[in-house]
């Protein structure tokens, strides 16, 4: 059974850090793409940042500069380091891979706000 859990989510203060993770299972990791996405209330869902299986890394513009993604073959798992959180940055984030399929994660919240 393929599973995307997502991790890390929360409310922190503008400015503040946070670590999103991603644990995949049922699938071989090592072959897909890892992608994060982004939904916030009423707005269309946006990519966030992409690492490909060679681990060559893509940003929206929003993000450039403060957000890092990177995986982690052997644990099977994907993380976004956050970083001087806007407001704007509030969304649902969602954890995608792939690869010969599409998968998708259930999502966690992050509300920055003070």
């Amino acid at each position: 059974q393929v599973q995307l859990v997502e991790s890390g989510g929360g409310l922190v203060q503008p400015g503040g850090s946070l670590r999103l993770s991603c644990a995949a299972s049922g699938f071989t990791f090592s072959s897909y793409g890892m992608f994060w996405y982004r939904q916030a209330p009423g707005k269309e869902r946006e990519l966030v940042a992409a690492i490909s299986m060679a681990g060559s890394t893509n940003y929206a513009d929003s993000v450039e500069g403060r957000f890092t993604i990177s995986r982690d073959n052997a644990k099977n798992t994907v993380s976004l380091q956050m970083n001087s959180l806007k407001p704007e940055d509030t969304a649902v984030y969602l954890c995608s891979a792939i690869g010969r399929y599409r998968y998708w994660g259930q999502g966690t919240q992050v509300i920055v706000s003070s």
